[in-house]
C-alpha cells in the first residue's frame, strides 16, 4: 500500500511541528516502527526549520513569516519513507549528492544551533540528496529511509 501527501506551509517556526505530527501520525496509523518514525520527524524538523530559515534569504518581501512558503512531501511506499522538503530560497551551492558532513565551522557561542541539521538529517536517513529547483530556484532536500514495521501493522505490505 502507498501514502504520500503533500503541505504548502507558510515560512514560519509554528509550521514545523504541524509537519512532523502529520508525519508521525501518518506512520502511526500505518504501524510503521516508532523508531523509524521518530527518525524520520527529527529528520523532517531540521528540514523544515532550514527552509522556514532560508527558503527566501535574499529574496525580496520574503523574510520569516512574511507571505513566502515552503512545501513537504511525504511518500510511504512499500518499505521506503521519502520525504522531499522544497524552498523557494536561493538554494545550495554545489547542490548534488550528499555523502558526509561539512567541515565543521565553530560556534559563534557554545549554544549556538545552526549549521548542524543537514549533518543530522544525513545520520538519520539512508540516502539524503540536496539539489536546486530549476528556472527560479529555491533548495530541495529530499531524503528517504527503509521502514521496519509492527507486527500489527494495519498497512503493512504483505
Amino acid at each position: 500500500m502507498s501514502i504520500w501527501w503533500s503541505l504548502h506551509l507558510r515560512r514560519e517556526a509554528a509550521s514545523v511541528p504541524l509537519a512532523r505530527r502529520l508525519l508521525i501520525g501518518t506512520m502511526e496509523t500505518a504501524g510503521v516502527d516508532p523508531e523509524v518514525s521518530y527518525d524520520l520527524s527529527v529528520a523532517l524538523s531540521e528540514a523544515c526549520a532550514n527552509a522556514v530559515e532560508h527558503g527566501g534569504a535574499g529574496i525580496p518581501g520574503s523574510a520569516v513569516g512574511g507571505t513566502g512558503g515552503y512545501r513537504v512531501t511525504a511518500y510511504l511506499d512499500g518499505e521506503k519513507c521519502r520525504i522531499e522538503v522544497t524552498d523557494s530560497g536561493p538554494g545550495f551551492p554545489g547542490a548534488g549528492v550528499s555523502r558526509g558532513c561539512p567541515a565543521p565551522r565553530p560556534p559563534a557561542a557554545e549554544t549556538d544551533e545552526h549549521g548542524r541539521g543537514l549533518c543530522l538529517i544525513r545520520e538519520l536517513a539512508d540516502h539524503v540528496h540536496l539539489g536546486n529547483k530549476p528556472g527560479r530556484g529555491g533548495a530541495v532536500i529530499s531524503f528517504d529511509k527503509i521502514l521496519k514495521w509492527r507486527e500489527d501493522a494495519p498497512l503493512m505490505t504483505a
